[in-house]
């Protein structure tokens, strides 16, 4: 009886000490990188595996849920979350987005060069700082849209440090894939606004546009949800150049054949911007990539797809945690 009593009360210690070193609430720090200074978390302890995620379109480090970060972070990951620059608490780069943004998104669907003020490239290698700050020097890579943009890029610029690399609703670039709707296109780049009230009614119309049709989404949940977005932080031309960034990227097809990094690439069969087709283009042209698509699921971390998310992502995680050593308690 007592050595089962010491045992319980053992693992309810464990278990209130894995709630302490998960605790999503730690503090926001921020990376000075020169000309780029990241706002960042880090959840977890230092000497475990660190899992950074790199968070697509206008984005911010508060949109990767937080249920998600301690799940991952119970996984035995360090988790790491930022703010890109131009969003957020990072640096805005205080410069017009375009001279004509319609012009702009013309010319991409025309073929011709668009002008960015910087590209994903660049925004891989802010990344990369900010490992370089934390001393991190190999960790694995989640990105979602946008941020699996990013993530192709730093997976490319320095392969040796990329132990894995998770690849969620995200696309090589290449001409010919489907396009999203002009409507979607519209509602995206509308940034627009006369109020804050005005804003935050946008950006909880792209939420719904982004959503899946067959989850029926709660009104006063997608405007509270805009109305924490704004609060923190509200840079529209900063969102205009990151559009900007990913119009003027020609083709990843290249960048893609020369990856030998470990990849899973998870994409949803109802996803309105990017199409299922662009996740399955993505895993055919990394080799011994893992293709799972989820049904259902559009271009948004909604409620209901959390758990089929979960069961793809956290399984591939843990197999290639395991390969550089398990964490100790």
């Amino acid at each position: 009886m007592r050595v089962f009593v010491f045992l319980a009360a053992m693992l309810c210690g464990l278990s209130s000490f894995a709630a302490g070193r998960c605790d999503v609430a730690a503090p926001i720090e921020t990376a000075d990188l020169g000309d780029v200074r990241l706002a960042y978390q880090s959840v977890g302890r230092a000497r475990d595996p660190a899992l950074l995620l790199v968070m697509g379109l206008g984005g911010q480090l508060i949109h990767w849920p937080d249920e998600v970060v301690e799940r991952l972070c119970r996984q035995g990951f360090r988790v790491i979350r930022f703010d890109n620059r131009d969003v957020g608490l990072s640096t805005w780069a205080h410069r017009p987005a375009a001279p004509n943004l319609t012009y702009e998104v013309l010319r991409y669907r025309l073929g011709i060069g668009v002008t960015a003020p910087y590209r994903l490239r660049d925004m891989a290698s802010d990344a990369l700082g900010l490992m370089d700050d934390l001393g991190i020097q190999r960790f694995h890579v989640l990105g979602a849209s946008m941020g699996g943009m990013i993530a192709q890029h730093l997976a490319d610029l320095s392969p040796e440090r990329v132990l894995s690399l998770t690849l969620i609703m995200t696309s090589s670039g290449a001409q010919g894939l489907p396009a999203p709707s002009p409507a979607l296109l519209q509602l995206l780049a509308r940034r627009e606004a006369d109020s804050r009230e005005q804003a935050i009614e946008q950006q909880a119309d792209l939420l719904a546009a982004l959503g899946s049709p067959a989850v029926s989404d709660d009104r006063g949940q997608l405007l509270e949800q805009a109305r924490l977005s704004y609060d923190r932080a509200f840079n529209p031309e900063g969102v205009q150049r990151q559009l900007l960034a990913i119009l003027a990227e020609p083709s990843r097809v290249e960048l893609l054949n020369r990856l030998r990094v470990p990849t899973l690439v998870v994409h949803g069969t109802a996803d309105p911007l990017l199409p299922v087709m662009h996740g399955v283009h993505v895993a055919a042209h990394i080799r011994g990539s893992e293709l799972r698509l989820i049904p259902g699921l559009a271009h948004r971390f909604q409620e209901a797809f959390k758990e089929p998310l979960l069961a793809v992502v956290l399984p591939y995680l843990a197999a290639h945690r395991q390969t550089v050593g398990v964490a100790q308690l």
